[in-house]
């Protein structure tokens, strides 16, 4: 598996927890599910920024990206992919 595709992976589970723990406040707001849904998501959010940081290769845009919350991880592995492989435009 390709460190970008670990980085699309990690990037998913932070919006996933991210939005989880966002619609349990709003809605039920259980104490339990915000109790195993923050630290998970920290570590996703964690997991995310250094997962940009080796994939980056001299790019700081890439783990710029990451830092921003929830969609972050996405947005990074885009950049990244966009970097790396090479233009379907050319002839």
């Amino acid at each position: 598996m390709s460190p970008r595709r670990i980085l699309e992976i990690i990037g998913a589970v932070e919006l996933v927890t991210l939005v989880l723990m966002l619609g349990n406040v709003v809605t039920v707001h259980q104490p339990k599910i915000s109790g195993v849904l923050g630290p998970v998501h920290g570590l996703a959010y964690t997991a995310t920024v250094i997962a940009a940081v080796l994939v980056m290769g001299g790019r700081h845009r890439v783990w710029l990206l990451a830092l921003i919350p929830g969609i972050g991880g996405l947005l990074a592995a885009r950049a990244a992919a966009s970097r790396s492989s090479p233009s379907a435009g050319g002839a």
